[in-house]
């Protein structure tokens, strides 16, 4: 596969247990913002589709290529969906706990 592509898996990746059970998170030297580089990652890709698209159309580019690249695109698309729906999924359960 070519270069486009997204880690579904960053955000897991990104947690780091604590070392013991007694004693506190250990804090990642860096502070990154998993969320942002998600959506970071997700417009890059589905940019890199629509070029690799609009190339093959406008001057016969390689066709494996914007196939490859859509179909990231499209895995990408439903990896966001999916997160989308587990995420109004735990907010309507937490609207139906008792308060």
């Amino acid at each position: 596969m070519s270069g486009i592509g997204v880690n579904p898996y960053a955000a897991f990746q990104a947690i780091k247990p604590a070392a013991t059970a007694g004693t506190e998170a250990v804090k990642p030297t860096e502070d990154k913002n998993v969320i942002a580089e998600g959506v970071a990652d997700f417009k890059a890709t589905l940019q890199q589709a629509e070029k690799t698209a609009i190339d093959a159309a406008v001057s016969g580019a390689d066709p494996h290529a914007m196939v490859e690249a859509l179909a990231n695109a499209e895995l990408v698309l439903d990896t966001a969906v999916t997160i989308r729906d587990k995420v109004v999924e735990a907010y309507q359960e937490l609207l139906r706990m008792p308060v």
